[in-house]
């Protein structure tokens, strides 16, 4: 598919991979419709956009609520005539390990609570889906070919620490075979459906690390830095233009690696 003229819907789009995301589709001649929690990076992304000569409209959208993400898409119907493109890009963490024990006595001190998981799962998973729905009815019922992006994480492979949020990036790693399946199953073969899993990315959060933490991080990786916003945003765009990537996982990752062991 040709990128230009294209519909976007993009959640997470008014920071980090998201915003690098709406802004590149834009500059290849997408119309970009950017869904996120705080209407101040709304208002700057899609200025930033438009003073680019770039089509741009924001909604202020929690990806959890279904209200929200029905609203989301229904602007991007009505701000542009069409939806292309969904990328499933809204998350959040909340790390920690499930159990906790003091380290005089071995006895369980902490747990990892029920709402620290919970909240986890229904923005990464529960969010996902329904953002994936919500863009897929409408694509279907109006036969507007196009494809699903959602983002998972290298993670899938599990990461301690993160019982919760590696969870959710294994499950949507899988989403592309079984909606493909799904879809073709039902005769919708003109919407593709594929997951990015990156690596550590230079987002705000990473860069504003403690630099030895950040240097632990990145004797791991091959190319021996994180993985720059854009580099993921050229992989979603390319998944876009290709046809004949679909019902797959593409990991952007530098090469990152189990500590003196193989890449994950």
């Amino acid at each position: 598919m040709e990128i230009k003229g294209l519909v976007a819907v993009i959640t997470g789009g008014a920071s980090g991979i998201g915003e690098s995301v709406a802004k590149d589709m834009a500059k290849a001649g997408a119309k970009v419709v950017i869904g996120d929690l705080a209407q101040e990076a709304i208002d700057r992304v899609v200025g930033e956009i438009k003073a680019a000569g770039g089509q741009a409209a924001g909604v202020v959208a929690n990806v959890t609520s279904e209200a929200d993400m029905a609203k989301l898409m229904d602007t991007a119907v009505e701000q542009f005539g069409a939806i292309n493109v969904v990328v499933a890009n809204a998350g959040v963490i909340k790390d920690g390990v499930m159990i906790n024990t003091d380290k005089d006595t071995g006895k369980v001190r902490k747990v990892m609570s029920v709402e620290d998981f919970k909240f986890v799962v229904d923005v990464n998973l529960v969010g996902a889906f329904l953002t994936f729905r919500e863009g897929a009815r409408r694509m279907v019922d109006n036969n507007w070919p196009g494809v699903l992006i959602v983002v998972s994480s290298i993670n899938k492979t599990g990461q301690v620490g993160q019982i919760n949020y590696s969870s959710t990036k294994v499950a949507v790693a899988l989403w592309p075979k079984i909606l493909a399946g799904e879809f073709l199953m039902k005769g919708i073969t003109n919407i593709r459906v594929l997951s990015i899993s990156p690596g550590y990315v230079a987002t705000p959060i990473l860069m504003g690390m403690d630099q030895n933490a950040l240097s632990a991080i990145t004797k791991d990786v091959h190319i021996q830095r994180l993985v720059k916003p854009e580099e993921i945003s050229s992989a979603i765009i390319y998944g876009v233009e290709n046809d004949a990537i679909d019902a797959t996982d593409i990991e952007v990752t530098g090469g990152l690696c189990y500590s003196r062991s193989r890449a994950k």
